[in-house]
């Protein structure tokens, strides 16, 4: 089944003391592109959910968003600096009894000094915290990879449907093709005998050209490599692989067939069903466009 290449897909949940949350959207791209988005504190997360999501995602530009809740990865130590805030009181002492001053050190005067604390945060479990989001994020992957499948249903079908539609253009235009080449047999004998009023016609003469015209107008091959390329896109539209690229290839194959029918055509109806055949094939190319 092919896959749409926009799709969301978001799952929370609480793992002991970690809460987490994974959202993830994504929209077209030529390639596979990834953002995520965390805090500075758990980006050491950042390549492990690239690799996770890009094991199951070939194409689009993701964005994944990690909300983390992890009380370890919070906890700080305050360091003192005892010596400093010695110090400081030494020099609070000494101006007291240099100038005479009343010597009114409180704590609060000590704490504006924050030189004299450190604080520093203990290091995250990265193995506990990738044990966490992992779970979620394969909860968010499936719910997102889900979606892009049911768009990708959609876009099977539509597509399929624009095929027969095609089918049966070609359809007409090789019913047609024949008849084309009669009535001009019928139109050029007309002409010539209008020229040559009474006189004798030479048959001969009349078949080869028509066979010339026959030849110069044949679009059977065009249509067999049309057919082709229309069974080759249905065959696609069942893969369980990324085939947006070989459709737009034979989306663009398509097109070229038709343009040279198009090209050979001396018919009025075979020209119309030619440009309604290429806005079925535009049709199908701008869903290629969202298919991974």
């Amino acid at each position: 089944m092919i896959k749409s290449m926009t799709g969301y897909g978001r799952a929370k949940q609480q793992i002991g003391d970690i809460t987490v949350s994974v959202e993830i959207k994504s929209v077209n791209h030529r390639y596979f592109e990834f953002s995520p988005k965390l805090h500075r504190n758990f980006a050491f997360l950042e390549d492990k959910l690239k690799n996770a999501v890009q094991n199951k995602v070939s194409r689009g530009k993701i964005e994944c968003i990690v909300q983390i809740d992890a009380p370890e990865a919070e906890e700080a130590v305050v360091q003192l600096n005892i010596s400093l805030a010695k110090a400081y009181i030494d020099a609070f002492t000494k101006l007291s009894e240099e100038f005479g001053i009343e010597n009114d050190i409180k704590l609060s005067d000590l704490a504006l000094k924050t030189d004299i604390f450190t604080v520093h945060k203990e290091p995250a479990n990265e193995e506990l915290i990738w044990n966490a989001v992992s779970q979620v994020l394969d909860e968010a992957i499936d719910a997102f990879v889900a979606m892009r499948e049911t768009e990708g249903k959609q876009l099977s079908e539509d597509i399929a449907s624009r095929c027969d539609i095609i089918l049966k253009f070609v359809e007409e235009i090789d019913q047609r093709s024949p008849i084309v080449v009669s009535e001009y047999f019928e139109k050029l004998a007309q002409r010539i005998k209008e020229l040559l009023h009474d006189a004798k016609v030479d048959e001969q003469r009349l078949l080869t050209e028509a066979a010339v015209f026959a030849d110069k107008t044949a679009v059977t091959e065009e249509t067999v490599r049309l057919r082709s390329h229309i069974d080759q896109m249905k065959s696609l539209l069942n893969s369980c692989e990324p085939v947006g690229r070989k459709m737009d290839f034979l989306v663009q194959e398509m097109n070229r067939e038709a343009n040279t029918i198009g090209s050979k055509c001396q018919d009025t109806a075979i020209a119309s069903l030619v440009i309604n055949i290429k806005a079925e094939i535009e049709k199908i190319r701008e869903q290629i466009q969202n298919i991974e």
